[in-house]
């Protein structure tokens, strides 16, 4: 860590500590966000960090972002997951909008005045996105919008969806992706779904039911719809695998504090050796999720992404997530299953870093393909 990212994730952590922990416990058991605590984020500019400054961002690398990511999830998982949806549309308005669409719809994310969300899961298409069925029909100055999306991030507080539908034939060749903002007439939301983890971010079911979509929405052109979509995963997996860390490094370090000041048998329970080991493992763990992860970082900022390292910080990182805070459970006892400690919250936080953003047992597929072509002609 250089001494600029060693200064900006110093004063993110005052305000984490001072604006968002306090609040954690009642939020995460009320399912409530706050917004101002988002747009606070965004007057420290990380909720465009990555993207030019002519459209409001910071113009940092992507190893910047991870850093504050991780640093955002030591305490909350939600917000730092909130702030990698809200930048992956950005990234795909950057990369596929023309220059119309990037002025109305960028700054206002880049500031964090507004929150960006990416629709592309339905109840029967989430792995295999190109079985989509949500319908985009042509009409006359547009399109018409038929169908729903399911386990939205962010649904119903963002303000900005990118959504998929299908325009043409079966497969991801008939995909095609709009821009559709909330209050369109024919959109609207689900119920807010009851999770078991993430609990201060709203997942939302979305909805449209005759929903007409101008042409000047359209991203690129019609069939283009799986590349708009494929074209934010590796940055999205990349984020993923930083909020792992951070929420992992989070139960490392309570654990280890509980352990230095919890007495049995006459010492700290940190002076077991089969403590030891287990501390030791986590920390292990951790840290080289970290590695990963930014080595995978390293490759965007290279402009040349390495998508199967990508996946790996991803998988990495969000196993660990899940051990580590497992772990810190075991290692707190009692106390660790209830609220009176926040490992039961980052355990269940966890969870579902390893599900979103391609499902790690994806992750392992995509890793394997990369495999499969770098060894096939040497066999």
């Amino acid at each position: 860590m250089n001494d600029f990212q060693k200064e900006l994730t110093s004063n993110l952590n005052r305000y984490c500590l001072n604006s968002i922990e306090p609040h954690m416990e009642h939020d995460d058991e009320a399912g409530k966000f706050r917004m101002e605590i988002f747009q606070g984020l965004g007057e420290y500019g990380v909720t465009g960090m990555t993207l030019p400054e002519e459209y409001g961002g910071a113009g940092l690398t992507y190893q910047d972002y991870c850093y504050v990511l991780e640093e955002i999830a030591k305490t909350s998982v939600p917000y730092a997951v909130t702030i990698s949806v809200s930048s992956m549309v950005q990234t795909i308005l950057k990369e596929f909008g023309n220059k119309e669409q990037k002025q109305k719809y960028l700054p206002a994310l880049t500031s964090g005045q507004e929150i960006g969300a990416f629709a592309l899961s339905e109840s029967h298409a989430g792995s295999d996105a190109g079985a989509l069925k949500t319908t985009a029909k042509k009409v006359d100055g547009g399109y018409m919008l038929n169908g729903t999306k399911m386990w939205i991030t962010s649904g119903g507080i963002a303000k900005t969806y990118i959504v998929m539908a299908r325009t043409g034939g079966e497969g991801s060749k008939g995909v095609s992706a709009f821009i559709v903002r909330e209050g369109t007439q024919g959109f609207s939301f689900g119920k807010a779904e009851k999770k078991m983890g993430w609990k201060t971010s709203p997942t939302r079911e979305l909805i449209f039911e005759n929903c007409f979509v101008p042409t000047e929405n359209l991203l690129l052109e019609e069939g283009k719809g799986f590349q708009v979509a494929m074209g934010g995963l590796d940055r999205g997996r990349v984020a993923i695998g930083a909020i792992g860390v951070g929420c992992a490094q989070r139960a490392l370090d309570e654990s280890i504090k509980y352990s230095l000041t919890r007495q049995q048998f006459k010492q700290p329970i940190f002076d077991f050796q089969g403590l030891q080991f287990m501390l030791s493992d986590m920390a292990t763990e951790t840290e080289a999720s970290r590695l990963l992860v930014h080595a995978a970082a390293a490759s965007l900022d290279s402009g040349k992404a390495n998508s199967k390292l990508c996946s790996m910080a991803k998988l990495k990182a969000t196993d660990t997530a899940m051990k580590v805070t497992t772990d810190a459970v075991q290692v707190l006892g009692g106390v660790g299953y209830t609220s009176e400690y926040p490992v039961e919250r980052f355990m269940r936080d966890a969870k579902v870093l390893q599900i979103v953003e391609g499902t790690n047992q994806i992750q392992r597929v995509v890793i394997a393909r990369h495999l499969r072509r770098e060894y096939e002609g040497h066999a």
